[in-house]
This record gives structure tokens, C-alpha cells and sequence, in this order.
């Protein structure tokens, strides 16, 4: 389980600040290269799009790297919101594990 006080850099720092500055790319040349609108690249920088399993595949052809790379981005920036979320954590606290299997 994610147990950090720190939150996790984001698809979108990680994209924008390890990917496309380092290569010169705009959003507009990512957007090209992957095939898709230019308002899903720039949706995905600034964190108001998640990455999806085909944006995964997509975003590992470009740049040569896995899918689970951005997938596992993705996982541990919505595990830290899911526990740091109060109505979320509320939520949590209240399922129960199961009982034992009687013998």
C-alpha cells in the first residue's frame, strides 16, 4: 500500500517534464506522433485526462518505454488521491474484511 505523505508526480509532470522537454516536443508534435487530437495531449499534461490502457499503449510506442510504466503512474497518482481524499478515506474506513471461513 502507497504510504507517503508526499504526492506522487503525475502522468502530466512525468509526460511534460522527463518526455517532451527533453525531446523539444509540443503538444502539438506529441499529438501527432500519437495519433490523436492535440486536446487530449494538453488534457494529459495538465492532469484533467487519465491514462487509459490504449493511451498507455500508445504513449510506449511513441517513446519506447512500457505500458505498465504509465499505467503504474497513473495507479499510485490515484491510490494517493483515494487516501488522501476525506470522503474517500471515509468510505474505505467503513468496508469490513470478510470473517474467517468457518472450519
Amino acid at each position: 500500500m502507497l504510504m507517503t505523505k508526499r504526492k506522487p508526480a503525475t502522468v502530466g509532470q512525468i509526460l511534460t517534464e522527463e518526455f517532451m522537454d527533453p525531446f523539444g516536443l509540443t503538444q502539438g508534435a506529441l499529438a501527432e506522433a500519437m495519433g490523436v487530437q492535440r486536446k487530449h495531449v494538453n488534457e494529459l499534461c495538465n492532469d484533467r485526462r487519465n491514462v487509459t490502457a490504449a493511451t498507455a499503449l500508445i504513449l510506449a510506442r511513441v517513446f519506447g518505454n512500457s505500458p505498465d510504466f504509465w499505467l503504474n503512474i497513473q495507479r499510485r497518482t490515484d491510490l494517493w488521491e483515494a487516501m488522501n481524499s476525506p470522503s474517500e478515506r471515509k468510505r474505505i474506513e467503513r468496508a469490513r474484511p470478510l470473517a474467517e471461513k468457518a472450519a
